[in-house]
């Protein structure tokens, strides 16, 4: 293969986004093969926009039986994730997948087993893991500079969403069309990284989730969660989408130093003497480590949505390493199951989850949504809300 022909799936926000780079050739090695899109309203506009240009379909199995693709990038609303992609892969189909990887963890754990299977390549939308900044963070860590990790804390409330935001689609922050809010909408990115950074995963999980608190929604919009790990390290993740001007502040904490992320600035501290080591030395009482500012240099631009696809193209191509391989997906997403579910039994959530009972919890709430009375069904422009 010399080229990879790429399905889209899903025009909403994001597909739209997708299927523009990729039909300007903005990914080397790939063209838009086809599109698939079930909403009227959306399917005239795209054919006014792409005229014969690119095969749009309105029927799945057509689209996946046409022989003109050779992946599909997935970019439906969330619970419809697994199963497109296993029957992607079926089809003999790479499969690109827009986050969250699913919305409960026992489909995604059959996703992934499929996607073994298969052989095929198979990537997950993790375009934070592109930027310099975190992967120097990664780097840091992996390399024990920062020492063994005791605390990390992240602040994410620059998710500002207002109502017009979530009435722009019937889908949106309800429980049978999303599954979740701020968890599972816009901090996939943070959950993703929040394990990749440190590889660690935790114990147990206490949160509290408020619904509906700020917005006439459903699902979570503000959460603060606390994390415990074997190791005895702590986390605390806090995030809303109602909060203006919102913080961005990643704080990491090891025996040898911290690092901290904000405003897209990387500050690390390293002590001269780690933490463990100078408190069984030092007898004066009052004092503390002596540290010092290190200068880290990150000059690379993130290459964001568009790097994860070529990343993407360049492994069906070339055997490029994946920049976020889709079995990943478990991880974060296992926190945001957690998370919720620790606040509908109001308490502790132990690691492994119960995957049964967070399904219980999940579809009493799905049985018990109201949905939504009136939606204006907009394709809004996703550049700069991530």
């Amino acid at each position: 293969m010399e080229f990879v022909r790429i399905g889209v799936i899903g025009l909403g926000n994001m597909g739209t986004s997708h299927a523009s780079y990729i039909h300007n050739g903005s990914v080397i090695g790939a063209s838009l093969g086809a599109l698939l899109e079930e909403r009227p309203k959306r399917i005239q506009e795209l054919k006014q926009h792409y005229g014969d240009t690119v095969p749009l379909f309105t029927n799945e199995d057509a689209f996946f039986e046409s022989g003109l693709i050779d992946a599909v990038l997935i970019a439906t609303p969330h619970y419809s994730h697994p199963r497109l992609a296993k029957k992607a892969f079926a089809a003999g189909l790479h499969v690109l997948c827009e986050k969250p990887a699913g919305v409960f963890t026992s489909e995604v754990r059959e996703m992934n087993e499929a996607a073994s299977k298969s052989g095929l390549v198979f990537s997950l939308m993790y375009n934070q893991r592109t930027k310099p900044i975190y992967q120097k963070l990664r780097e840091l860590i992996q390399e024990g500079e920062l020492g063994t990790i005791r605390r990390m804390n992240w602040i994410i409330t620059n998710w500002y969403r207002s109502q017009s935001y979530y009435d722009s689609s019937n889908w949106r922050a309800t429980w049978a069309g999303e599954g979740g809010g701020v968890l599972i909408n816009q901090c996939p990115h943070q959950l993703d990284l929040w394990g990749w950074l440190i590889d660690m995963e935790p114990t147990r999980i206490r949160s509290f989730c408020s619904f509906g608190k700020y917005r006439d929604i459903e699902v979570e919009d503000e959460v603060t969660a606390y994390l415990e790990y074997e190791s005895g390290a702590t986390g605390v993740f806090i995030t809303t989408t109602a909060e203006a001007p919102g913080t961005n502040r990643l704080e990491v904490t090891g025996t040898k130093g911290k690092v901290v992320i904000e405003d897209s600035q990387l500050t690390f501290w390293q002590l001269e003497t780690s933490e463990p080591d100078f408190n069984d030395s030092y007898t004066g009482g009052f004092g503390e480590p002596k540290h010092r500012l290190i200068d880290v240099e990150i000059v690379e631009e993130a290459t964001e949505h568009q790097g994860i696809t070529q990343n993407f193209v360049h492994a069906i191509l070339k055997g490029e390493k994946l920049i976020a391989p889709g079995e990943d997906g478990i991880y974060g997403l296992t926190l945001s199951n957690a998370m919720q579910l620790s606040t509908w039994i109001d308490n502790w959530v132990s690691l492994p989850l119960n995957e049964a009972e967070y399904e219980k919890q999940l579809t009493k709430r799905v049985n018990e949504s109201k949905g939504k009375k009136e939606t204006t069904e907009t394709t809004l422009d996703v550049s700069g809300s991530h």
